[in-house]
């Protein structure tokens, strides 16, 4: 079982008086703040997660075998249907 020790006094008062008011426990109000807090911060990604993340969807939407042909300006003039030249 996780455990939080408050030492500060005047936290551990507050978070007190503000369990009172909303009538809940101290870990619910302690809850209920860090929560608020959190979704004030702006967003920053896990970059180990986000690597992770990036990794699987590549393995899983990989990319399509190479057709072996050049991509230059012939390719590309084939490809929307422009004269050469």
């Amino acid at each position: 079982m996780a455990s939080l020790y408050i030492k500060d006094a005047e936290t551990a008062a507050l978070a007190d008086r503000v369990s009172r008011r909303l009538g809940t426990s101290k870990t619910d109000a302690v809850r209920r703040a860090l929560v608020a807090l959190e979704r004030s911060l702006p967003w920053r990604p896990d970059v180990a997660t986000l690597i992770a993340d990036l990794d699987a969807w590549r393995r899983d939407h990989p990319l399509p075998a190479e057709t072996g042909g050049p991509a230059d300006k012939a390719f590309y003039d084939r490809l929307w249907d422009e004269a050469d030249g």
